[in-house]
């Protein structure tokens, strides 16, 4: 993808973020139609569905020849990454947006021939952009992120972690690890959004994310922002992160990146 190329489709993305956050906005408050898709707690609202309609239509008429993975069910059926793929979660959050009416995001990653070339998180309610070009850095609106530290110690460290991997019976992950890790961690988080914990780990207030399950249009706009910072984002065994499939994902500084790989994660 050329120079002006990913001008001209950053600019386009970038708007039509902001106008899909402002038409969630405006029905924040509207009556809800709420349904189920992998189990109770995993929920869809016509926000959701209405919103990813909004891309796909848009991204159709300006860019016949992309394609769109995206989470309800608008998008193309994507065997590979050739080509530019725009990959979206219309409301990353959907429980926080139910219950909370805050803590989600619009999340957009945009991937040329497979490599990140533009990640856009978009936190709604508080109007705040994360925004990322390859090569060119992060920003949080119209501030550049500086580079993540690189001498911080993992005992020093905030990380974004679910309860859930300290359960014995979670089926990916010896909790054990997890245990231990949270013993030498300073503290943990869990917002509820993994486009926000990205975000938020760009901006370096948050030094990691850990997580043993999610889906690619939870991470693709995340990875992007965080590796422009200079953070390291693999897949929990430590191999490149797949983005076609569901999938572990660690994101960190890259000082303790290796530290929690082999130090806690032992995949079952």
């Amino acid at each position: 993808m050329d120079q002006q190329m990913k001008n001209k489709i950053y600019d386009h993305a970038k708007a039509w973020i902001y106008e899909a956050g402002e038409n969630i906005r405006a029905g924040i408050d509207s009556p809800r139609s709420i349904e189920t898709k992998s189990n109770p707690n995993d929920l869809v609202t016509e926000m959701d569905q209405q919103t990813e309609k909004f891309f796909a239509e848009k991204i159709k008429e300006t860019y016949p020849d992309h394609l769109l993975f995206g989470e309800e069910g608008f998008g193309d059926d994507i065997k590979d990454l050739s080509g530019t793929v725009w990959i979206v979660d219309p409301i990353d959050g959907t429980m926080n947006f139910v219950h909370q009416k805050r803590n989600f995001a619009i999340s957009i990653g945009i991937y040329s021939e497979g490599t990140g070339e533009i990640g856009l998180i978009y936190n709604v309610m508080e109007d705040t952009l994360y925004a990322a070009k390859r090569g060119e850095g992060s920003y949080k609106n119209e501030t550049r992120l500086p580079q993540l530290s690189g001498e911080r110690p993992l005992n020093q460290s905030i990380l974004a972690l679910n309860t859930t991997w300290l359960l014995p019976e979670n089926p990916y992950v010896e909790h054990k690890g997890m245990e231990n890790l949270v013993k030498k961690l300073r503290s943990t988080r869990s917002y509820g959004s993994a486009a926000l914990e990205f975000a938020f780990m760009a901006e370096g207030i948050m030094d990691g994310y850990l997580t043993m399950s999610l889906m690619p249009w939870d991470y693709a706009a995340g990875a992007i922002l965080v590796n422009e910072v200079g953070g390291t984002v693999t897949k929990a065994d430590g191999s490149p992160l797949d983005l076609l499939n569901k999938t572990t994902v660690l994101a960190s500084r890259a000082n303790i990146h290796e530290e929690i790989l082999e130090g806690y994660v032992l995949l079952k």
